[in-house]
């Protein structure tokens, strides 16, 4: 017990750090937010499971970028563009629920096809085809905040690591 809650406190901490590091980024820089909720979970999985096959650089990188990819899509095919977002009028409209869902659809298919699982990305394929992530700044700072999280999760992960025993 004793040892899950050390783990859990430092996994905790490490993925905390991060992503507050990843908000002060963007605040400092006032390029607007990068802290999006998709980097909570893909934080979690590429520092505390390194070694699952979902948290895999290749899976996260193709997982994102095909969600980015089918949700700006499903944006230009629904005609939501310039939409406002579903935050900003408190209520989704049948295109943004169809975009939504075309761009969850999509995600999973490439993720399939690939062999490249990363259950955060539909989080991502959300943000960006709800209008939360538009294009222009808010969807900078969603792909920004993904390439801080995917450089630096495998460096805190190296330290959660056991130090590998020494011969005598």
């Amino acid at each position: 017990m004793r040892t899950r809650l050390l783990s859990g406190l430092r996994v905790g901490l490490l993925v905390g750090l991060l992503l507050a590091a990843v908000g002060a980024a963007g605040l400092l820089t006032g390029t607007g937010v990068w802290l999006t909720a998709t980097l909570g979970p893909t934080a979690y999985l590429l520092v505390a499971h390194p070694s699952d096959v979902t948290a895999r650089a290749r899976n996260a990188i193709i997982g994102h970028s095909s969600a980015l990819v089918t949700g700006l899509l499903a944006l230009a095919v629904f005609g939501l563009w310039h939409a406002p977002s579903v935050v900003a009028t408190h209520h989704e409209s049948w295109p943004q629920i169809a975009a939504q869902g075309c761009a969850i659809a999509l995600t999973l298919v490439v993720l399939t096809v690939a062999d490249a699982h990363h259950a955060p990305a539909g989080a991502t394929a959300l943000l960006v085809s709800s209008g939360i992530a538009a294009p222009g700044t808010p969807l900078l700072g969603l792909v920004v905040g993904l390439a801080l999280v995917l450089g630096l999760a495998p460096v805190l992960a190296r330290r959660l690591r056991p130090e590998p025993a020494r011969a005598r």
